[in-house]
């Protein structure tokens, strides 16, 4: 059996409650929830610009890339606490420029820093699996489904310009069936 390419819930909980007494602990804590709950791809969470995280008005403007379709999402409580905890930590980098996310040195963080990160932070909660960065969009796509959310729906939240990239996590969904036969 190939190896599994999404985290279950619990496992993104285990991910997230390793960045606790962390270096970058506010900002990856950030990074790993703002990535599980509106399934952002890496490039895309490190490409997140200042004005894209509205949080007055508790929004989040997802710039999609690969052609995906850009959408506002709403800033959910603990994700909403997650990011005014790294604004006030970013701001004691006094980073140059609007990225979001920045590494210790102050520069827009990397690609790479992220993946590492997750990887290790993955290692030090004992996932079953190695955990990468596309896991979380891919949790993020098994979570909404099991929650219910209809495969449109989760076709526009990922920002999907094709259906085929989104019923991968509602066909194998046995909560679907839960309805039929009562």
């Amino acid at each position: 059996m190939s190896e599994r390419k999404h985290l279950v819930s619990a496992e993104v909980e285990k991910l997230i409650a390793a960045t606790k007494g962390s270096r970058n602990a506010a900002r990856d804590r950030c990074l790993l929830l703002l990535m599980f709950r509106h399934g952002l791809r890496v490039s895309e969470a490190c490409g997140l610009q200042l004005s894209q995280v509205d949080t007055e008005s508790r929004v989040l403007h997802v710039k999609r890339l690969k052609k995906g379709l850009s959408t506002t999402h709403p800033l959910r409580l603990e994700v909403l606490r997650a990011v005014k905890a790294w604004l006030v930590e970013r701001k004691k980098l006094k980073p140059e420029g609007d990225s979001f996310f920045v590494s210790e040195r102050r520069s827009p963080l990397s690609r790479k820093t992220a993946w590492v990160a997750i990887r290790d932070y993955g290692e030090k909660a004992k996932l079953a699996v190695p955990a990468h960065p596309h896991m979380l969009r891919h949790a993020c796509g098994f979570a909404l489904a099991d929650q219910g959310a209809d495969t449109r729906l989760i076709q526009d939240y990922l920002g999907h310009r094709n259906i085929q990239h989104t019923v991968v996590y509602t066909a194998t969904n046995p909560a679907r069936f839960e309805k039929l036969w009562r």
